[in-house]
């Protein structure tokens, strides 16, 4: 797992101040492909567990795994009866048992490809659902964007994330659907959009940067020179484009 990866342990509190929740559209989508009671969950690097409490909120027995040891401490304080926390990365899980679904909240990038896809299926039950959801976080004022981008320049070239297969964005189908769609172990693979607009104040805006991993891999001293910078140039709130694109796919029979 990548030094990015595992950066985010050291600001935890932050993590699960900062970056939002997940609308309850997105456990209404995933319950609606799947199409029958889903009773059991693994969860792939579930952080300080904005999707784990969302899913378990519905009845569904979540085991959330995360490699960080900080961001399960944070996860605990409002871990509801139904939650195990295990730490541990995906690829140290070991085979035996099986869920109704296995999900992936703004995290599956973040696992290595090497056997990802013949991991997720084997912790699959027949016919059992994947699901991943994530997106960019963006200015929604492009002139603004572009202030930020200047202000953050001399500290970070961008803070973003490729697609980790190198699709376009341009393309219809974004990864990890790319992925899944080439893997004869899954079928059914379903691409929908949540649309999504947030406003936050220029602190908490900042705050959320804080939590990003680019930003992370600066020095301390870097780091907040850069979140100065770009404070200067923000108005009092800032509106956000959160858009979560979701991915869906299922195991196919053996």
């Amino acid at each position: 797992m990548s030094a990015r990866a595992l950066s985010f342990g050291a600001i935890a509190g932050a993590y699960e101040r900062f970056r939002p929740g997940y609308p309850e559209e997105l456990v209404d989508m995933v319950m609606r492909y799947a199409g029958q009671p889903v009773r059991t969950a693994l969860e792939i690097g579930a952080g300080t567990g904005k999707a784990t409490r969302l899913f378990a909120a519905r009845g569904v027995a979540v085991t959330a795994t995360e490699p960080d040891e900080a961001m399960l401490a944070e996860l605990r304080k409002t871990m509801p009866p139904c939650v195990r926390a295990v730490r541990a990365a995906f690829e140290d899980l070991q085979p035996g048992e099986t869920y109704g679904l296995v999900y992936a909240a703004a995290a599956l990038h973040w696992t290595r490809p090497e056997g990802r896809w013949p991991r997720v299926a084997a912790l699959l039950e027949p016919d059992g659902v994947f699901a991943s959801c994530g997106g960019p976080f963006q200015l929604a004022d492009p002139a603004l964007a572009e202030a930020v981008r200047a202000a953050r320049a001399p500290f970070l070239e961008s803070d973003d994330i490729p697609s980790p297969d190198g699709t376009d964005p341009s393309e219809e189908m974004q990864w990890p659907g790319t992925e899944l769609q080439r893997f004869q172990l899954f079928s059914d693979v379903q691409q929908s959009v949540i649309n999504r607009r947030l406003t936050l104040s220029a602190p908490d805006y900042v705050g959320h940067l804080s939590t990003i991993s680019a930003y992370l891999q600066l020095p301390p001293s870097r780091q907040e020179e850069a979140y100065a910078a770009i404070a200067q140039v923000l108005p009092e709130t800032v509106e956000i484009a959160a858009d979560i694109t979701v991915h869906l796919a299922r195991r196919r029979p053996e």
